[in-house]
């Protein structure tokens, strides 16, 4: 389903009814801890404090630290209290020395911040740089943090796992335990995917396997899988000593970086979508099942648009540049670098020639919706020229960027990064035209500098440091993108005065991410290491009832790694509860049952940043809102995290 669409779709539920109704549960969700034990001697056997919250993993050595205490005052936890002693200690966790005494600082005067429901005090140990084990401990109130590592490693197992996620997601090939793990080991994904039928009558068979599984469905589609090629390709560019040749997917150990292996997984399946003419058909989908080699549903493929060739030519043209920069993979993948140059080109000449062709899919193929109005099918065309004028240096494409490159900065703001950093990009291409580098790199600068963004450093809006103008469906999404938009101050040079500053802001939402916000949560599945993280969310595979659960609940429980939606103050049950749900979907009365007496509390009726439950109810409680994970939520959050592993 996804953030991306902006739909609560029906149509992929309602065929999966008896399924769900088969694993044996509808029922509701629950919360609870992650299963990685902390770090250091101190930190296996002793609880720590649900009002102390640092980053889970840890600090690297030079960057800012700062541990966020609290008192909820809103909010399902408003019942429990925390008032910090006078002076709060950052403990070695090995030694059980105080390295740092310090004094609390109230957060915005102790005033309570609307966001989150809480009262906030500021622990600054940025002091403590030698490399080891700690945490932080409040002799007077009895409450320590979990402990937390020092490290310049300390993001280096999470990025491992945050890319693992794309092999789980891998269609069209076993999961051999001796790289998935036995846990989450499965037969061939979709083997009918060799023989993928138009949607409409049933004919004309392709060979559509590959690819990833888009969200917590088990459909790929174009647009999407277009620009998660290029998140990651731009996360590869910008730190490529971050990606190794050993994270243990099926191509480690072939001299090529693994990212570039996985990513090539997902442009394979871009090939086998587009056709001679240089048109990309635009989606194909499956029912889904838990484990997805158990989905017998025939693949259907939906019909070109020019919407997905538009953004696979940018994919293309990107990628081709990219791989042609690494000499590994001419001897990995001999020609396919010079190939993808020229499936870009024929995609850009097919879509010139065929401008307004779309395809509507939800109701006819998979569930969410990726196709796209007149506007941003130009900020597509955009897109695709100024990747195809980066690789070429065609004046074609060049005069066309220079035309239209307004309208890549037409929306400013997280949600929006493929067009930012198209924009951005062009300021890097040799010959671009000046006037039109320097007209993208003000408007940046105007934007990122303004009170909203960057100013948000010196106004401290958000007691837990990583603000956000609205938390909507995806709000993980937007927090990662936001730590981007800022590093790309530093990375496009920007402002040099305001490059430090930048990255201090970047790396704050990583923090959040990995557990200083009001849940204290990890919101990555299952991750080692964490004391407290996500356990299960929606998913096809890892459905509720199935062998893959929840952490600590079902025989196995989720893989490692994968970045949830994230609190959304807007989420609500299905409009069908909470009494005419039954006969839905061929459910029966049974189905009443499940939206149980009101709306779940929290994700709704909450603070914003407390709107999240780890759960993964399917309809009609449709977890998807909050827990399900997305390609294109990962993409963005592993260019985040990797810019800060060495």
């Amino acid at each position: 389903m996804g953030h991306r669409s902006k739909l609560v779709a029906w149509a992929m539920f309602g065929a999966s009814c008896a399924l769900v109704m088969a694993g044996g549960s509808c029922g509701r969700g629950s919360s609870g801890d992650g299963p990685g034990a902390a770090r250091g001697a101190h930190g296996s056997a002793q609880s720590f404090s649900p009002f102390i919250a640092v980053d889970q993993f840890g600090y690297r050595p030079a960057a800012e630290k700062i541990a966020v205490l609290r008192t909820p005052v809103i909010g399902f936890d408003k019942d429990k209290s925390y008032t910090p002693g006078a002076k709060v200690a950052i403990v070695d966790a090995h030694s059980g020395a105080k390295v740092l005494e310090a004094v609390p600082q109230p957060w915005n005067g102790g005033a309570t911040d609307d966001s989150s429901g809480d009262k906030a005090w500021w622990l600054d140990f940025s002091s403590v740089t030698a490399v080891g084990d700690y945490f932080v401990l409040d002799e007077a109130a009895n409450a320590r943090s979990v402990v937390f590592h020092i490290g310049d490693d300390a993001y280096r197992d999470v990025l491992t796992q945050s890319t693992r996620m794309f092999y789980y997601q891998r269609d069209g090939i076993a999961k051999d335990a001796k790289y998935a793990g036995a846990d989450w080991a499965d037969d061939m994904a979709h083997p009918q995917d060799e023989k993928c039928r138009l949607f409409s009558d049933g004919s004309s068979p392709r060979d559509l396997h590959g690819g990833w599984f888009d969200a917590g469905d088990e459909n790929r589609y174009t647009n999407w899988a277009a620009n998660d090629v290029i998140e990651l390709l731009h996360a590869y560019v910008e730190n490529p000593t971050a990606f190794g040749d050993a994270t243990n997917i099926p191509e480690s150990g072939n001299a090529v970086p693994d990212l570039l292996d996985e990513v090539k997984w997902e442009i394979d399946w871009l090939v086998r979508m587009q056709n001679a003419d240089g048109s990309l058909l635009s989606v194909a989908g499956h029912q889904g099942a838990s484990p997805p080699s158990a989905d017998k549903s025939p693949c259907k493929y939906g019909p070109v648009n020019t919407s997905g060739t538009l953004t696979t030519a940018a994919a293309f043209a990107f990628a081709s540049k990219v791989y042609g920069s690494v000499p590994s993979v001419a001897t990995a993948y001999p020609g396919f670098s010079i190939d993808l140059g020229t499936r870009a080109k024929v995609a850009w000449t097919w879509a010139v020639a065929h401008p307004g062709v779309t395809f509507y899919n939800t109701g006819a193929v998979a569930s969410g919706e990726q196709e796209v109005d007149d506007n941003a099918r130009l900020q597509k065309k955009v897109q695709a020229a100024v990747y195809l004028f980066r690789l070429t240096g065609d004046a074609k494409y060049q005069s066309f960027v220079d035309a239209n490159y307004s309208s890549l900065l037409s929306s400013f703001d997280p949600y929006h990064m493929d067009q930012l950093d198209a924009a951005l990009d062009y300021t890097n291409a040799s010959g671009a035209t000046a006037s039109t580098t320097s007209a993208i790199l003000a408007a940046f600068k105007r934007g990122v500098e303004s009170p909203e963004y960057l100013g948000t450093l010196t106004s401290n809006p958000d007691p837990y440091l990583a603000p956000l103008h609205a938390y909507v469906w995806g709000s993980n999404l937007a927090k990662a993108g936001q730590g981007n938009m800022f590093a790309d101050v530093a990375t496009f040079s920007v402002d040099a005065t305001a490059s430090e500053g930048a990255m201090r802001a970047a790396e704050r939402y990583v923090h959040y991410l990995h557990g200083v916000n009001p849940l204290q949560l990890v919101y990555l599945s299952n991750m080692p290491g964490a004391k407290k993280g996500v356990t299960r969310f929606f998913h096809t595979w890892f459905a509720r009832g199935s062998q893959w659960d929840a952490v600590g609940v079902s025989k196995y429980g989720p893989p490692p790694g994968y970045l949830v939606g994230g609190p959304n103050p807007g989420y609500n049950w299905d409009p069908c509860c909470p009494s005419g749900c039954g006969g839905r979907w061929g459910c029966g009365k049974s189905s009443l049952a499940r939206c149980g007496s009101a709306v779940l509390s929290p994700p709704a009726g909450q603070p914003p940043q407390k709107s999240y439950l780890d759960f993964n109810d399917n309809w009609p409680l449709d977890s998807w809102a909050v827990s399900e994970p997305d390609d294109g939520y990962q993409a963005q959050w592993v260019r985040l995290v990797s810019k800060f592993v060495k």
